[in-house]
């Protein structure tokens, strides 16, 4: 049950999305309802009860959004049930070489990409409604893996990351390279220059780039920039509003 993100990244669209932590159904019809093109589901540091996500990733889809989830470091079980789900892809953290990142791949991918657990009954495979070919072919053509380089041997090693065949995109993590670096911030121009190069790389290398940013403004500058996808923290968004809101009185 893959979505369209494959194709619409395909045809050159740069698409907008919101990253939540469960509990956010209201969120997310919220998003869907205002024409958002994807929600990100943060299971890395939020909540990752399969439930509830397969709520939300529900949710989503009938709004007419596709759905990536953040998993954990190092969570196959969960790449796993994430996609049998139904969700689009998945954003895998802390990613530092081109054998994680091939590990990566083959737990999302099913042979002979990869080795995922092949079955059509659940969410994914329309409840055994599709065929075998038919479920292969929406693997192939709509599941997105994208691996986040977020510490200083992973930019390091970007380029081999980048070449490694079923690796879609590439996600910078600007606060965990900030602690890898040892420096004050995302915004030390340290990292900023780190994640210059990366971006450059990934985009060198024909893969996408997303970008996480913190409002409608920077949204609007990585955009500028050439990345393909990019997400709100919709925590950010909401605590600047509510601190707007206290400052009226």
């Amino acid at each position: 049950m893959t979505g369209r993100m494959k194709e619409r990244l395909a045809a050159g669209e740069q698409l907008l999305g919101v990253l939540v932590r469960m509990p956010a159904e209201e969120l997310v019809e919220m998003a869907g309802v205002s024409g958002i093109d994807y929600v990100l589901i943060d299971c890395e540091h939020g909540p990752a009860d399969l439930i509830p996500l397969r709520q939300h990733i529900t949710a989503a889809q009938l709004h007419g959004m596709d759905v990536l989830v953040r998993v954990g470091q190092n969570e196959p079980a969960l790449i796993q049930r994430v996609l049998d789900h139904g969700a689009t892809g998945i954003v895998v953290p802390h990613v530092d070489d081109a054998e994680q990142a091939a590990d990566v791949v083959r737990t999302a991918r099913y042979a002979p990409v990869g080795d995922r657990g092949f079955a059509t009954y659940g969410r994914a495979g329309r409840f055994g409604s599709v065929s075998v070919a038919d479920h292969l072919t929406a693997d192939a053509e709509g599941t997105v893996v994208i691996v986040m380089v977020e510490s200083e041997t992973g930019c390091r090693n970007v380029d081999d990351i980048v070449s490694v065949p079923g690796v879609d995109g590439v996600m910078g993590g600007p606060a965990d390279l900030a602690v890898s670096l040892g420096v004050a911030g995302p915004s030390d121009p340290s990292v900023v220059g780190a994640l210059d190069t990366v971006r450059a790389a990934v985009t060198a290398g024909g893969r996408v780039w997303l970008e996480i940013v913190s409002g409608e403004k920077r949204a609007q500058e990585a955009f500028d920039a050439g990345a393909e996808l990019v997400v709100i923290n919709l925590s950010h968004v909401l605590m600047d509003m509510f601190g707007a809101l206290r400052r009226i009185r």
